[in-house]
């Protein structure tokens, strides 16, 4: 007999877990909504060609691909079979991928409906996304993503803006943050340093891994990969971290020689009016070092990561969101000069550092009000038809299937959690009444059945 067990990467969620999920869910929705953001959804399925040569690379690889439907290798080239060449044997074997994100099917989701829509187009997304990854702690397979982006506005109030949500949003979750941000104007600055754009992007992708190989590990990959020669620029990027501030920092652009060039100059001046529009940047930083490696960022890009003292002290496992300005992504499916800004919300990061800290309310509960139990097969008509009457008036509420014992049934109440039981015999069913039990005081009366509503209320 096989044992059941579930794909690497992937997890099972219990009542319990949905619950709180659903919370926090209802918490960015609420903020999304009270900003003008609007709802869609996408397929879990792209055409690979829509997906393919948007993430860079490495975001390539961790496309998972769809095998195409019925004798999916009828079409496939002998030769690249014998030769096991999986690189050119895909193209002939699989035309659709599971989603990687939520920002290249919007931008194919604008370009297909830009009839429809009005701009700037402002909408939230929260569904899930899969990355064929190693799994870690924090890193799966299949995760939530949750994005609000706004297309077809170029003004930085809307990074300010984003960067707001994420601040309103973990407020009411009352977890600690602080958020990142740099511009890809400032790195493109860096081209001169790297002698090419092939240099350039391979340094993007190599000092994006500096939260998983640490300072020195970039400096080493560098090295490997026959970009010695930008080490100097990436220690000097690694020392703007330990200035005082944001206007240190600034100074510190100014006077480095290599890069005085127009890139940075419009780098500058989006994040100088950034954090003039952002009312509380007391957790904003601007750190240099933030690459956000996707390639099609072209503006300000930002990171949000945990800052609360009451997560254990060798808890760490990420950033709990990202994203940034994309100029030219609508214009690889035929809309050229649509800008577009967005930022994404991981929700399985921030329910793992929720519960590591405790954070999650104690009241959080999806129980009905009230359990009804019957106490012989005789009484189950009646407690239906007092079932049915309840929940006309608005009162939550469940049979319990069958006549058990008075204490089974009582204790499937308590594991529950029901703040009520109707208990049901022969007695209360000739005087048409209940015998009312508060599964938490322990109290119990014998009430008429339109009674109930304003003892649960009043109780």
């Amino acid at each position: 007999m096989e044992k059941p067990q579930l794909p690497s990467g992937t997890r099972d969620f219990s009542p319990q877990m949905m619950l709180r999920r659903k919370y926090i869910l209802s918490i960015m929705e609420n903020v999304f909504k009270l900003h003008g953001f609007g709802a869609i959804e996408t397929p879990a399925l792209e055409n690979l060609k829509t997906l393919q040569g948007k993430y860079g690379d490495e975001g390539d690889q961790l496309l998972f691909k769809v095998l195409n439907s019925g004798d999916f290798l009828s079409k496939a080239n002998d030769t690249f079979l014998t030769e096991k060449n999986s690189k050119s044997l895909t193209p002939q074997i699989a035309d659709r991928g599971l989603r990687y994100d939520l920002t290249v099917p919007l931008a194919r989701f604008v370009v297909m409906n830009r009839d429809k829509i009005s701009f700037p187009f402002k909408r939230y997304q929260m569904q899930p996304v899969w990355r064929a990854d190693r799994p870690q702690k924090g890193r799966y397979r299949e995760f939530w993503q949750c994005d609000i982006d706004v297309v077809g506005a170029n003004s930085v109030v809307s990074e300010a803006e984003l960067i707001e949500m994420y601040q309103e949003v973990f407020a009411k979750l009352d977890l600690g943050i602080s958020i990142r941000i740099n511009h890809r104007g400032i790195l493109d600055a860096f081209l001169p340093v790297l002698g090419s754009i092939e240099n350039w992007n391979a340094f993007m992708v190599i000092i994006d891994k500096a939260d998983k190989i640490g300072e020195d590990g970039v400096a080493n990959e560098l090295e490997n990969r026959g970009l010695s020669h930008s080490i100097d620029a990436w220690k000097w990027l690694c020392s703007t971290q330990k200035l005082g501030n944001y206007n240190q920092i600034m100074d510190a652009l100014n006077q480095y020689a290599p890069i005085q060039n127009e890139s940075l100059k419009i780098g500058m001046s989006e994040i100088f009016a950034v954090f003039d529009f952002v009312g509380n940047t007391s957790n904003l930083q601007l750190d240099l070092t933030l690459a956000r490696g996707l390639s099609y960022y072209t503006g300000c890009v930002f990171e949000v990561a945990v800052n609360d003292e009451r997560l254990p002290q060798d808890y760490k496992i990420g950033s709990i969101g990202g994203g940034g300005r994309y100029d030219n992504l609508t214009g690889i499916f035929g809309l050229k000069d649509v800008s577009g800004v967005g930022v994404s919300f991981g929700l399985d990061r921030i329910y793992d550092n929720l519960e590591a800290a405790n954070l999650f309310p104690t009241t959080l509960s999806d129980a009905s009000t009230l359990l009804i139990c019957a106490l012989d097969e005789s009484s189950l008509g009646y407690a239906i038809d007092i079932s049915r009457n309840l929940r006309s008036n608005g009162i939550s509420n469940e049979v319990y299937p069958g006549a058990a014992k008075l204490k089974k049934q009582l204790d499937y109440a308590n594991a529950k959690g029901f703040a009520y039981a109707a208990i049901i015999g022969s007695t209360e069913k000739e005087e048409n009444k209940v015998s009312l039990k508060n599964m938490i005081s322990g109290d119990q009366e014998l009430v008429n059945v339109s009674d109930i509503l304003n003892k649960i209320s009043n109780e």
